[in-house]
């Protein structure tokens, strides 16, 4: 997360209004809170505004990635 998603969405998950990077700690899921969703979201970007990582991240990174995000939330964020 620090070497890929810290820059954008911030050290602690918080997002960045500005660069349109959203919080990824408190329970908003703007696309979606599955597991399969987070991967895609990782996998492909969105929007233009976030980029693909699957050029560059193993298919495995990509899941440990979706599943330390999904974490972020906490167990009462309201995750599916």
């Amino acid at each position: 997360f620090q070497s890929v998603c810290a820059s954008c969405h911030g050290a602690e998950g918080k997002g960045n209004p500005q660069l349109g990077a959203p919080n990824l700690v408190d329970k908003t899921w703007l696309h979606g809170s599955s597991e399969e969703v987070v991967v895609e979201t990782i996998s492909r970007g969105r929007n233009n505004l976030m980029p693909a990582h699957k050029d560059f991240m193993s298919e495995a990174k990509v899941h440990i990635l979706a599943a330390y995000v999904y974490g972020l939330s906490g167990p009462d964020s309201g995750a599916k």
